[in-house]
């Protein structure tokens, strides 16, 4: 169906997601850390990006901002996926170029729907 990168520092919140993800058919890799994630990405480029915004190192939403600045990765829709869930936390995870912005705990049908309306499936 599809291919998605996870990136996450919970091992059970990737895990979570990985396995709403498997179950819609996508196929499903992972990262640790903005970093990784990046190294990841020189190699190959998934169709869907699912990223935390609490990170060490580098936060999601400076992860966002690299990946919506470079033309290689810049058409790949990026869900933000974040504890912090206020209204403010939303908007500014949309400012900074994500396509989709979901509170966890993780929702799977709101995850699921989210990532067919982005991939267009």
């Amino acid at each position: 169906m599809g291919t998605a990168l996870v990136i996450d520092d919970s091992l059970t919140e990737r895990e979570i997601i990985t396995h709403y993800l498997k179950q819609a058919g996508i196929t499903v890799s992972t990262a640790n850390s903005g970093e990784e994630a990046l190294e990841k990405l020189n190699s190959q480029l998934p169709d869907l990006i699912v990223l935390d915004v609490v990170l060490p190192g580098r936060s999601g939403f400076e992860i966002c901002r690299v990946l919506k600045a470079e033309a290689k990765t810049q058409k790949i829709p990026v869900i933000l996926c974040s504890t912090k869930g206020s209204e403010m936390d939303k908007f500014w995870g949309l400012k900074q170029g994500a396509d989709a912005y979901i509170p966890k705990p993780v929702d799977q049908q709101l995850l699921l729907r989210t990532v067919k309306q982005l991939l267009e499936f």
